[in-house]
């Protein structure tokens, strides 16, 4: 979704990705003229925020970070918050967009409702954007665009897999909550969001998942996406009970002034330029 007024653009080669979450904050900022992720940081959280803390976290790194002072072509932010939905695009009726949420989440009335459009599958994915967030990154850069982040991954992740005829398990690590994307036959079977505390959590909901879509731990294809590695706990439990598990591949091209920590990590982040 895109959020616009009519102020002046100044045209750069620059373009500015971040997101955010209640854990805290990252952004890149990719050259287009040479192609170069010219810096990625995270400014994580030691607890968790509210949107209001979220958005003083925010301020404090647009007034300490050089970087974000620039002029940029393009802005595109990315929600993470488990309060999002997909609906078939055939079926989906606007007017019904709360309810559509209400029956895996709690909303209030108050509550703003966006929608993306996912071309890869022709669904709508129905989602509650952080709405103090979009008011101070349209104040400080005018235009800019923003989605849900499980637009962002599924959307990737249905690309990666048009072609493929198995059944793929994507498993999205983040440090308090993790999504399960399930592929058969390069289309959506099934998305889902769980947060967790202990790797005895994370192995236990993403067995659970594999049980109730008929999937076998001996035989099932994980590939692992995000903030893991062969070090995480979360990794070694995975691989304890489950035979096939990987890791997964942004599959860009950029160059990197910095290289990141994998070539499957800040997977939603990098995928949104």
């Amino acid at each position: 979704m895109a959020i616009t007024n009519n102020n002046d653009i100044i045209l750069t080669n620059l373009e500015l990705s971040i997101q955010i979450s209640l854990s805290g904050l990252s952004f890149c900022v990719l050259n287009t003229e040479t192609n170069t992720i010219e810096e990625l940081k995270h400014f994580p959280s030691q607890s968790k925020l509210t949107p209001v803390t979220l958005l003083d976290a925010l301020k404090h790194v647009f007034n300490t970070e050089n970087t974000l002072k620039k002029n940029f072509n393009s802005v595109q932010l990315i929600h993470v918050n488990s309060l999002s939905t997909f609906i078939p695009k055939e079926l989906f009726k606007e007017e019904f967009k709360a309810d559509y949420l209400k029956f895996n989440t709690k909303i209030l009335s108050t509550d703003f409702i966006a929608l993306d459009t996912l071309k890869t599958n022709e669904s709508i994915n129905v989602y509650v954007p952080y709405v103090n967030i979009n008011n101070y990154i349209f104040d400080h850069f005018g235009d800019f665009n923003y989605k849900h982040y499980s637009t962002v991954l599924v959307e990737h992740i249905l690309q990666q897999e048009k072609n493929t005829l198995t059944t793929k398990v994507y498993v999205n690590c983040s440090k308090t909550h993790f999504e399960i994307v399930v592929t058969k036959t390069g289309q959506l079977i099934l998305f889902n969001t769980f947060n967790y505390q202990t790797k005895e959590d994370f192995i236990y909901y993403l067995l659970f998942t594999l049980e109730q879509l008929n999937l076998n731990p001996e035989t099932a294809d994980i590939v692992l996406l995000g903030d893991i590695n062969k070090e995480n706990p979360l990794y070694k439990i995975a691989y304890k009970y489950i035979r096939n598990v990987s890791f997964g591949n942004r599959y860009d091209n950029y160059n990197y002034n910095e290289t990141p920590e994998s070539n499957y990590s800040d997977f939603t982040l990098i995928k949104s330029l």
